[in-house]
């Protein structure tokens, strides 16, 4: 019996709720910007937070281009970085119950917190603006499994609306991501092979590829850190005085109470 009101509730729980964590990026998630063969940059490309190269070993155009955290170029940091951008990716591909985009191309819409693949269409593009609706829900989870390529347009825009969070969206890209430009783009992208930032196109997420290479041009990548609301600040703790007030308070009631009960047993109520 207990096996059957498990698997009801368990059917009748939408898929996003059983995959309600985040994509664990472990050592990879200090990076706003991860390589596999090459870092690229032209311009003054802005990173906050660190950038990475493994097995490759060219970064080029830092300077002119600024990185806030630490640069690991073919350092231990930096392979382990790839290793845990591999479990992440794994992970990614691997939720399930996932809602099918019948569409190659999902700009102009509103999407929910849940998991999204594609369909016949392997690649995914955005030529309009995406919203991703948190619903109130400030650890709302969006993960996106993209079998080939996610390519937005120009001046393309992902929203975020009514609590969700960059840190909590997730784009697995199967091949090659390419951010139009002066698009706006919100999440971490887990790039199989490149990552391309065209001119002035601006990341509120991580650049983070397996294999490929990461190209830069004039852009401004912001590593979103983790999601979710700050913890509540714990209770205050009363003063002495207010203890001690509160103590004689409910010793006065408790008396008061005893004293009723006894003048309504002697007949005095």
């Amino acid at each position: 019996m207990a096996n059957r009101i498990y698997a009801a509730l368990l059917f009748l729980t939408p898929s996003f709720c059983l995959h309600a964590q985040p994509v664990p990026l472990l050592s990879a998630g200090s990076y706003g910007v991860l390589g596999g063969s090459t870092v690229t940059n032209t311009g003054p490309t802005t990173v906050i937070g660190d950038l990475g190269l493994s097995p490759g070993s060219a970064v080029t155009g830092f300077p002119p281009g600024s990185v806030t955290g630490t640069i690991h170029v073919t350092d231990g940091p930096a392979a382990q970085a790839q290793v845990d951008l591999t479990t992440a990716y794994g992970d990614a591909a691997g939720r399930t119950g996932a809602v099918t985009l019948t569409l190659g191309d999902i700009g102009g819409q509103t999407l929910t917190p849940g998991v999204y693949t594609t369909g016949s269409t392997p690649s995914l593009g955005i030529t309009g603006p995406l919203t991703l609706d948190g619903q109130g829900n400030a650890n709302a989870i969006f993960i996106f499994q993209i079998a080939s390529t996610l390519t937005t347009a120009s001046n393309s825009t992902v929203l975020l609306t009514n609590g969700a969070q960059a840190a909590n969206v997730f784009w697995q890209v199967g091949t090659s991501a390419t951010l139009g430009t002066g698009s706006i783009f919100n999440g971490t992208i887990l790039g199989q092979s490149s990552i391309t930032l065209t001119t002035g196109a601006i990341l509120n997420g991580r650049a983070l590829a397996r294999t490929g290479a990461v190209t830069l041009d004039t852009n401004s990548i912001s590593n979103p850190g983790t999601g979710g609301p700050p913890p509540p600040p714990p209770p205050p703790v009363p003063a002495p005085s207010s203890m001690l007030l509160l103590g004689a308070g409910l010793a006065c009631t408790t008396l008061y109470m005893q004293r009723e009960r006894l003048l309504q047993y002697l007949g005095f109520r």
